[in-house]
């Protein structure tokens, strides 16, 4: 039987009830197994992990908007992350018996059954766009959700599924499939949002940094630091150690340590072996980190 991983990114962080329910609602879809789900208020969003074979995803997504949309209003929702919807990326990734391909088919179904059953306009990313110039979710997502009508009414911005203009409340959807990524950040011991900006630019690829890391510089306003918010699509190729002494590095520059980092979701067991937690002030480094435990672990 294939088995998909399926992380849905909830543009909501702050509401506990309304993340639980969605939490509950993924546990009662038969066939699916929810590994892992996490808040963070400062960037108002929530990250679950999910397991099953493509049926079981499929309902436990339609499941996750069903919640999700009765909850959030993103005309009043703030967060420092970037987001065009209240369900804002669904990303279908392949684990085992299913291929790449089968699992960008599977976003192309699921798109096309949120868009029919939601009316939420849907775009493809990754390896099930429709498109280069969709292929990048910063690309689709830039803008975010206040400039989402007037990005839809341009030319080549037409959503893959569903109306061409925003879904009133929940604004649009990013369905694709892409391989395994860690979400990775890490928090400077200073409020200068300007040295978390100019970190995350010296490091990110689209900037002339390294390959395979997407980097932002946001503010923790509840905590008084700033944050390298990043996500490293290829952990072999430009491994977790390398970026810390990245960022140490560039920080350093203007005076600022770093003060801890952390994993959002889960990693690979070969991504976590690589590292020492303490090395890199992991925060609640564990096992349970691992993807790979947590899949053993539900059966």
């Amino acid at each position: 039987m294939a088995l998909i991983e399926c992380v849905p990114n909830v543009s909501e962080g702050r509401r506990r009830d309304v993340v639980d329910a969605i939490a509950d609602a993924i546990r009662r879809t038969d066939g699916a197994r929810l590994l892992d789900y996490s808040s963070d208020v400062a960037h108002n969003r929530s990250v679950f992990t999910l397991a099953g074979d493509a049926t079981a995803v499929e309902q436990a997504v339609m499941a996750i908007y069903e919640r999700a949309l009765a909850a959030i209003d993103l005309r009043t929702q703030r967060g420092v992350h970037p987001r065009i919807g209240a369900v804002d990326v669904v990303p279908f990734v392949p684990l085992d018996d299913i291929t790449m391909t089968g699992c960008a088919a599977l976003a192309r179904r699921t798109g096309a059954a949120i868009a029919e059953r939601f009316q939420i306009p849907v775009y493809l990313y990754e390896e099930a766009a429709s498109s280069p110039a969709r292929k990048n979710l910063e690309d689709i997502r830039r803008g975010e959700f206040e400039g989402l009508a007037a990005k839809m009414a341009t030319e080549g911005w037409t959503p893959d599924f569903g109306p061409v203009v925003p879904h009133p409340t929940a604004g649009a959807s990013v369905v694709g499939a892409r391989m395994p990524l860690i979400a990775y950040n890490i928090n400077l011991a200073t409020d200068r949002l300007d040295v978390a900006k100019k970190v995350a630019a010296a490091i990110r690829h689209s900037s002339g940094g390294y390959q395979h890391v997407k980097a932002m510089g946001v503010p923790l306003e509840n905590r008084g630091i700033v944050q390298v918010s990043m996500n490293l699509t290829n952990h072999e190729k430009t491994p977790m150690r390398l970026v810390f002494e990245a960022v140490k590095r560039e920080a350093a520059r203007y005076g600022v340590n770093i003060l801890e980092s952390e994993i959002v979701g889960l990693a690979p067991a070969a991504a976590v072996a690589a590292v020492d937690g303490a090395c890199l002030h992991i925060k609640d480094f564990n096992s349970n980190r691992v993807l790979e435990n947590r899949l053993k672990a539900s059966r």
